[in-house]
């Protein structure tokens, strides 16, 4: 990801144009995925997912506006916790992905839902270890499940999908069990919503939320 460190951000997020290869993929690959056929039984009581698809600025950008998410916070999943740390992360070699914890009220929306959204608007599920200009394992597109139940509505899903070919290519997303969350710096949190003229907000998650807008109306929430 281009990031540079936090006491500069502020002087770049006032920068109005900026090049990034593969600027505007997340409209151009937005696809509205059909309803999965299967669905979690409703507890009632607040759930959490962790979904990781590429940078997880617009992962949590995306997911905040989600109706029904009560929060979305930006961490790593897949490593250890020796490693959590986005200097060492974005070496590619600790196992992490820069994933988003989601906790939601299943009443409002379920996890079949939030999967819907994640496949269409949030990440493009069928590049390997790379997701717009972002390349390296860190960056791979992954699903956390944080039960058996949310693991069979996964699998279940990516079957669906790769049956209708809903993608011109293969799924590359990735269900790893078992693994711990763990919250990313402070300086990551909300980074959309309080740097929304950012270069790389304007031209790779901004138009990911424009998406999720015009897709999923009903979702929606500002």
């Amino acid at each position: 990801m281009f990031r540079t460190a936090p006491v500069v951000l502020a002087l770049l997020a006032s920068v109005a144009t900026f090049s990034f290869m593969g600027a505007g993929n997340a409209a151009e690959s937005a696809v509205k995925a059909p309803a999965s056929a299967m669905t979690e039984p409703v507890t009632g009581h607040r759930e959490t997912a962790v979904f990781a698809g590429g940078c997880f600025w617009g992962v949590q950008g995306v997911f905040s506006h989600v109706k029904g998410v009560i929060s979305a916070t930006s961490g790593y999943a897949g490593g250890a916790a020796s490693t959590a740390s986005y200097e060492t992360v974005s070496s590619g070699t600790t196992g992490h992905a820069e994933s988003v914890r989601v906790v939601f009220d299943p009443a409002q929306v379920n996890y079949a839902d939030l999967l819907r959204i994640y496949f269409s608007v949030v990440a493009d599920p069928t590049q390997v270890n790379r997701q717009g200009p972002d390349t390296g394992t860190q960056y791979r597109t992954a699903l956390f499940p944080t039960s058996p139940a949310q693991e069979r509505v996964a699998r279940a899903y990516i079957g669906q999908l790769s049956a209708a070919h809903t993608f011109s290519r293969p799924i590359a997303t990735r269900i790893e069990m078992n693994r711990a969350f763990y919250p990313a710096e402070s300086y990551h949190q909300d980074f959309m919503a309080r740097n929304p003229n950012y270069p790389y907000i304007v031209f790779n998650d901004r138009p990911k939320v424009e998406a999720l807008h015009k897709l999923f109306p009903a979702s929606w929430k500002s």
